[in-house]
């Protein structure tokens, strides 16, 4: 398990407000989640009104992120409640806040990310010497690509994209558009940039991340809830998660309506539309869940160290599905495992 060692423009001032926090005292609700399809949940969350209902008279902010560094950043340094992020960007804000900053308290997508590459490339090997694209440095994407390539025994670097694989850590929108012009060779991605490169720019896949996980299931998007916050409005989070199981119902029980209003708001998020293929795609890739799969989380922190994105340390705490598994409970649905990284005892 995990302290960051070295990642991404985390400013170093917001990172020491965010230590302990300062008291809540404004009865609203700032929420950050990403432009990507496994950010649905938030996505018709917020479109559709869940999130609007549960909240009753509580407002509601949200702000857009391209990637999770960035979103932790803005919850690091206040301007944010609760986000949408992948375990590895939540990882190096609880570990850069000494486990003070943020907890997760729910899951929300399970898969949903793929390595896609040039037709001519067939195996690890063949990425020797190539540039490979990440949403952003120490994002969830960007540690399982140097993870893999780790195992596969080629090294690259953090610091100037050099090593045996050149990793070009950017904007999603400009990795397509690279791709297209045949300046990358490849990109690790979530959904739904990695269908769009499959679709729409001849790449192909090389590695579904599933097939690098047991039983194919690995968390890519959990829900974390700044600790002062938490501390100070318990009731507006499990508000939240009530609204997030709402809006996981129905996209469950209308995939093609969910389908369709995810692509209008990608369209207001990106200004680019998706295929039918595209979306059609994406969607196979992934599915909903309110579980955290906290022990995937902690397997996420050790690929990190290995890469050298964190060094070891105590994880107990930076997990809390107390709130999560009264709701489900509620609806007569199992509680979820926090894998030991629960409260210490």
């Amino acid at each position: 398990m995990v302290a960051v060692r070295r990642l991404l423009p985390l400013v170093a001032a917001a990172l020491l407000v965010a230590g302990c926090g300062s008291a809540v005292t404004e009865n609203r609700l700032r929420l950050g989640y990403l432009g990507n399809l496994t950010h649905v949940t938030p996505i018709i969350g917020v479109a559709n009104g869940f999130f609007a209902k549960a909240l009753g008279s509580t407002p509601l902010s949200t702000q857009v992120f391209n990637a999770g560094p960035a979103e932790m950043t803005a919850l690091l340094g206040g301007q944010l409640d609760a986000a949408y992020v992948g375990p590895s960007s939540a990882l190096n804000g609880y570990v850069r806040s000494h486990g003070q900053a943020l907890k997760i308290v729910a899951g929300a997508t399970v898969g949903g990310a793929e390595l896609v590459v040039r037709p001519t490339i067939s195996s690890v090997d063949d990425l020797r010497g190539k540039t490979v694209a990440t949403p952003q440095l120490g994002n969830t994407q960007d540690v399982a690509l140097r993870y893999w390539l780790n195992q596969h025994g080629l090294h690259a670097t953090t610091d100037d994209g050099g090593g045996d694989v050149s990793i070009r850590p950017q904007d999603n929108a400009t990795t397509l558009d690279q791709f297209r012009a045949g300046k990358i060779d490849g990109a690790w991605l979530p959904e739904p940039w990695a269908s769009r490169l499959v679709v729409s720019a001849q790449a192909k896949m090389l590695v579904d991340e599933r097939d690098l996980w047991p039983d194919g299931r690995f968390a890519s998007a959990d829900l974390v809830v700044s600790t002062t916050f938490l501390r100070g409005h318990p009731d507006i989070v499990r508000r939240l998660i009530d609204g997030e199981l709402a809006a996981d119902d129905w996209i469950s029980a209308n995939a093609a309506k969910a389908r369709s209003t995810v692509n209008t708001e990608l369209r207001q998020i990106t200004g680019a539309t998706l295929t039918d293929a595209e979306i059609t795609r994406a969607w196979g890739e992934q599915e909903v869940a309110a579980d955290p799969l906290a022990a995937t989380v902690g397997v996420q922190a050790d690929h990190a160290v290995t890469v050298g994105l964190m060094s070891a340390t105590d994880l107990r705490g930076f997990v809390d599905v107390g709130q999560l598994n009264e709701e489900l409970v509620a609806r007569g649905r199992p509680g979820v495992d926090d894998a030991g990284l629960g409260a210490k005892q």
